[in-house]
């Protein structure tokens, strides 16, 4: 009898702990399926609950800085010319600006359905003709680390250009939008 009991208390304990790992590894996939549900629909408001702006805002400078000094670095005329160099140093503050401005929901609602990171110089299409249709983007999930999760969108019509969505997690079940990574292979 206690042979019994010692086995049915192993395993309710195992069988709670693969529940908990299986919980702990599922949310960032609903936190992500959330984060596209919202964004698609334009909910500012829950949009506001599972982004952290100031951290998106920060690695979208990062990551656009990097793909500017990559495009002017395959245009050596421009570089090498005063012009260039000038251009070289007041980029990052312009770039830094507009982010801080143009990095909103609206904004990360185009980035998913056009899974390309914004142009502070385009504005979101408002025919919705002109938005894709949800087969248009490939979706990618997957843990890059045990902290961070990537959603990555890829536009079939481009598939060399990916822009990853990076969740972080945030607490014990908590995740929010945090970063992206744009994987340019042009």
């Amino acid at each position: 009898r206690d042979d019994m009991t010692k086995r049915l208390l192993t395993g309710a304990v195992l069988a709670a702990v693969a529940l908990f790992a299986a919980a702990w590894a599922a949310v960032p996939i609903f936190a992500g399926q959330a984060l596209i549900r919202a964004a698609k629909a334009g909910d500012a408001r829950k949009l506001e609950q599972l982004v952290d702006f100031p951290a998106l805002r920060a690695s979208m400078k990062d990551e656009l800085n990097k793909e500017l000094v990559a495009r002017m670095g395959r245009v050596p005329r421009v570089v090498e010319s005063g012009l260039g160099g000038l251009g070289m140093m007041l980029a990052p503050m312009i770039l830094s600006g507009a982010i801080d401005t143009a990095v909103t929901p609206e904004v990360l609602a185009q980035m998913v359905t056009t899974a390309e990171a914004p142009d502070p110089s385009r504005r979101a299409p408002s025919d919705p003709a002109d938005r894709k249709s949800d087969k248009d983007i490939h979706q990618a999930w997957g843990y890059r680390d045990l902290n961070h999760f990537a959603v990555t969108l890829t536009d079939r019509d481009h598939p060399d250009q990916h822009l990853a969505l990076i969740l972080e997690r945030r607490g014990l079940f908590s995740w929010k939008l945090a970063a992206v990574d744009l994987q340019n292979e042009a």
